[in-house]
């Protein structure tokens, strides 16, 4: 002690010892800010919550329990595999007594059905605490590179810098492009978070701050009793707090331990998790998804299969309605999951619906992990972040640009590679649940769910209107329009000014009006006629004036980038919706979209009082001031096509301000590259008159589009056929 005193006393004594002093002092200072302050601040100014969580369903097993367990759960595996090995069996008592036999055949039950039994078994393992459980074996993990080097990565982190935790991305590599012409987050520009956390959107009608975590009291028909039910972005996310990754999307910060111990893991990893843990929960906090914490879900953790990305995906992809979504069947113990009635893409990933599925090929044998990071692949219409920009996931990695082997046409149809993407003529049909208009206005009373629900006034799966054909490049604009041109014709392709913003009124009259009929009943200022003129001329809603500067962008802005790289055939999922807009920021190709609070929004009916409700989020609020605003606001609305940000907040005295209900101004279209069957169409679906293809609206002058729709080469082909 005598030694160190001196040696202070020594250091004090000297000028250079004094400023190190105070050096220390200064940076020990701003630590303590920093881990202690600035978290307070931070949860005061975004209105976030962070604090312990806890899990009902983590318990700790006894010896005799855990062993139980074990027993049964390698007893399962040995049924499945047996049920499998005599799938083909027809008759049913010798099937049954094959796999008796099976199942006591010693040679038939190997050393482990599931590895992580015996690890738990020899470490003392008897309750699942989450990433702390996993981290004492995984606190690192080697993973192979895109470019085939092997690195050891940090595994919590890992998971933290991933698409699936932060929502966002704020670094280069997205193949998406502002009206304003530039590519959004490019090196040289100033790089904003972008993605699903703050990307508001009609399919939802919210975005996950303001729906992150909801119950809903519901009255369902037949019950006089309130049912509490479960909805928000939460259910598919693999963060378990209060709130999205809201730390990530800042400048500085760090994600607090408690966010990171909420983290769940098995959702990917285990092969027996149950969704039916997936339910929102209250606690003195706040709201919270619940999470599959169970022995049984941790015993039997491997590599993700197929199963474990489509309870998630697949609500996306085949929509809840599909009839093989596992997680649409187990909507929870408690609070059940709401049920959503129009799919997003309507292409389902199943073997009843994929031929790639019902193959076997599961979902991380295209998208190749790289650690917890995933590829989207290297083309895109829309604002979802991807961990890995510059791997591709596309058809040509397995199946080459010459993908015809067989059959005496192999060598026509490889011809058509160059021009047509392979999902276009393989995809034949989406759901018929998928959701192309949707009306959250006009609310509907959903008499079987007993709650409010948006109304999806056109559904449908048909090539032609559910889902249409477009040139694209890999690259789309902020609000998801495909980009690209025909190579025949590129200053004939307009898009943006035609297909995606002029739709047949005759056809949509026919398809709308039994809709728009009921909507009447309880909406009586509704004219079904000017309703329909709405949608089919979604530009009616801009001033003329905003009408050709839009020309003008679509020519100077974005006509460059449609002559980009080579553009071929692709179909796209067409949707578009009626949602409240903030008229103040208002573009050429749109205004900012406002959210829904979904208790207001599905307890009440009333859509007004469902944005007033979410814009009053301390979140939202900040996105009127001035920090925000010059953080991401202006940023963001560049690319969107506005010259500036107004940070006129759209509430004022509790009434809505310069706020106006409208249908996005161009459909969205969205990619579908699943639901993929083994035939395609034939030459005739598309060469002929009124065929799925409309050559002209793909921008083929008259004269070629005479010779596509009457090639005499058909004819030739067909006789041929009939040995003529």
């Amino acid at each position: 002690m005598e030694r160190m005193r001196f040696w202070i006393r020594r250091l004090w004594s000297r000028r250079i010892g004094k400023a190190a002093v105070v050096l220390l002092l200064i940076l020990l200072g701003g630590l303590l800010l920093y881990r202690v302050a600035y978290p307070r601040f931070f949860e005061a100014y975004t209105g976030v919550v962070n604090a312990e969580l806890t899990y009902d369903s983590s318990v700790r097993l006894t010896e005799a329990e855990f062993e139980a367990l074990a027993e049964e759960l390698t007893r399962e595996a040995r049924l499945r595999r047996a049920e499998a090995v005599t799938a083909d069996v027809q008759d049913p008592f010798t099937r049954e007594l094959r796999i008796k036999i099976l199942m006591s055949t010693p040679s038939f039950r190997p050393e482990r059905e599931y590895r992580h039994i015996e690890y738990f078994r020899e470490a003392g393992i008897r309750q699942y605490e989450g990433p702390k459980t996993c981290l004492r074996c995984h606190e690192t993990i080697t993973v192979r590179t895109p470019e085939g080097t092997l690195k050891r990565v940090n595994t919590m982190e890992d998971v933290l810098e991933s698409v699936h935790f932060k929502f966002q991305r704020t670094a280069p590599g997205f193949t998406t492009y502002g009206y304003d012409g530039r590519e959004v987050n490019a090196e040289e520009s100033r790089p904003i978070p972008v993605g699903k956390i703050d990307r508001a959107c009609g399919i939802p009608g919210s975005f996950s701050w303001t729906g992150w975590a909801a119950l809903i009291r519901t009255r369902p028909h037949g019950s006089d009793q309130v049912v509490l039910r479960s909805e928000g972005c939460g259910q598919c996310h693999i963060g378990g707090g209060y709130h999205p990754a809201t730390e990530k999307m800042m400048p500085i910060g760090d994600v607090p331990e408690e966010v990171k111990q909420g983290i769940d893991c098995l959702i990917c990893h285990s092969q027996t998790y149950d969704m039916n843990y997936r339910y929102v929960i209250q606690d003195e906090h706040g709201l919270r998804w619940n999470q599959d914490r169970t022995m049984r879900a941790a015993m039997t953790v491997g590599l993700p299969t197929s199963k474990n990305c489509l309870y998630c995906h697949q609500h996306n992809m085949g929509g809840d309605l599909f009839a093989h979504n596992v997680a649409a069947q187990n909507l929870g113990y408690k609070n059940p999951r709401i049920l959503h009635g129009g799919a997003k893409r309507a292409n389902p990933f199943s073997p009843e619906s994929d031929v790639h599925a019902a193959a076997g090929i599961q979902c991380t044998d295209c998208h190749r992990p790289v650690g917890h990071k995933i590829p989207r692949g290297t083309k895109g219409t829309d604002l979802v972040a991807n961990d890995l920009p510059g791997v591709e996931v596309a058809c040509e990695n397995c199946h080459t640009t010459a993908p015809h082997t067989q059959g005496e046409y192999r060598v026509i149809l490889n011809g058509h590679v160059a021009r047509l993407a392979c999902e276009t003529c393989h995809i034949k049909a989406l759901e018929p649940t998928n959701v192309v208009l949707r009306d959250w206005v006009h609310p509907t009373w959903d008499e079987e769910e007993g709650m409010y629900v948006p109304t999806d006034v056109y559904r449908t799966g048909e090539a032609g209107k559910g889902f249409t054909y477009l040139w694209f490049n890999g690259y789309g604009t902020f609000l998801a329009n495909a980009l690209g041109t025909n190579p025949v014709n590129p200053d004939g392709y307009n898009p943006l000014m035609e297909q995606l913003v002029r739709l047949d009124p005759d056809q949509l009259r026919e398809a709308l009006m039994p809709v728009l009929e009921e909507l009447g009943k309880r909406y009586e200022d509704l004219d079904p006629e000017t309703y329909v003129q709405e949608v089919a001329n979604t530009l009616s809603a801009l001033p003329p004036e905003m009408v050709e500067k839009r020309r003008q962008v679509i020519e100077e802005k974005l006509r460059p980038l449609m002559k980009r790289g080579q553009s071929k055939i692709y179909p796209f999922k067409l949707f578009n919706a009626m949602m409240y807009e903030d008229m103040s920021n208002q573009g050429p190709f749109g205004a900012m979209i406002l959210p829904f609070d979904y208790p207001t929004y599905y307890e009440t009916g009333d859509p007004q009082a469902a944005v007033k409700a979410a814009i009053q989020h301390p979140i939202v609020r900040r996105m009127y001031q001035l920090p925000f605003k010059a953080y991401m606001m202006d940023e963001f609305m560049a690319y969107f096509g506005v010259e500036e940000w107004k940070d006129v907040y759209p509430l004022q005295d509790g009434e809505l301000v310069n706020v106006e209900p409208h249908w996005m101004r161009q459909m969205a279209t969205l990619m579908v590259n699943h639901g993929i069957q083994r035939e395609g169409w034939g030459c005739q679906d598309c060469h002929r008159p009124n065929g799925i293809l409309d050559f002209a609206a793909l921008g083929y002058p008259p004269e070629r589009v005479r010779d596509l729709e009457n090639l005499p080469e058909l004819e030739r082909l067909q006789a041929l056929r009939q040995g003529d």
